[in-house]
C-alpha cells in the first residue's frame, strides 16, 4: 500500500514537473504534457500520437486517444481508388465520363522516372480552370450589379 502511494506520488511529481518545465532549447524533448480534467494529454513530439495519461487502480497509465485522421486517409484513398476503377471500366466500355470530368491518368513511375502530364493534359487542365474562375468572377460582379441596383 505504501510503495503504490510511493509510487503514484513519484509519477505524478514527475508529470506536473513535466508539465510544467520550460521547452528545452534542444529538440531533444520527446513528450509535451498538458493538463485536462481526467489526467494529462501526452503529445508525442515525434509522432504526434496523443495519449491521455491518468491514475488507474493500478496506478498512472497513458492510453493512446484514437485518431480520426488515419480512418479518414485510409477512406480517401480507398474511394479514390475505386473512383480511378470505375473511370477506367467506363473508359474501357467506350463511354463517356460523366459531368464533363477529365479523365488526366494518375502519374505514372516507368522505370523508376515519372512520368509527367503531356503540354495537351495540361492546357485541357487549365482551360478548366480559367473557365470556372470566369464564371466566379462573373457572378460576383452580377451580384455586385445586383446589391448596387438595390440601393
Amino acid at each position: 500500500m505504501i510503495r503504490t502511494l510511493v509510487a503514484a506520488t513519484i509519477a505524478s511529481a514527475a508529470l506536473v514537473s513535466a508539465a510544467h518545465a520550460q521547452p528545452a532549447d534542444t529538440d531533444e524533448r520527446r513528450f509535451q504534457f498538458n493538463q485536462v480534467a481526467d489526467g494529462y494529454l501526452r503529445l508525442d513530439l515525434k509522432t504526434g500520437e496523443v495519449s491521455l495519461c491518468a491514475r488507474r487502480t493500478s496506478g498512472w497509465s497513458c492510453l493512446a486517444v484514437p485518431d480520426d485522421r488515419t480512418a479518414l486517409d485510409a477512406e480517401i484513398a480507398r474511394l479514390q481508388g475505386e473512383n480511378a476503377n470505375l473511370k477506367k471500366t467506363l473508359l474501357d466500355h467506350g463511354l463517356p465520363l460523366p459531368g464533363g470530368v477529365v479523365a488526366l491518368p494518375p502519374p505514372a513511375v516507368e522505370g523508376g522516372e515519372l512520368k509527367l502530364p503531356s503540354d495537351a493534359d495540361i492546357n485541357r487542365a487549365m482551360a478548366v480552370v480559367e473557365k470556372m474562375w470566369r464564371r466566379l468572377v462573373d457572378m460576383v460582379q452580377g451580384l455586385g450589379r445586383d446589391l448596387k441596383g438595390k440601393d
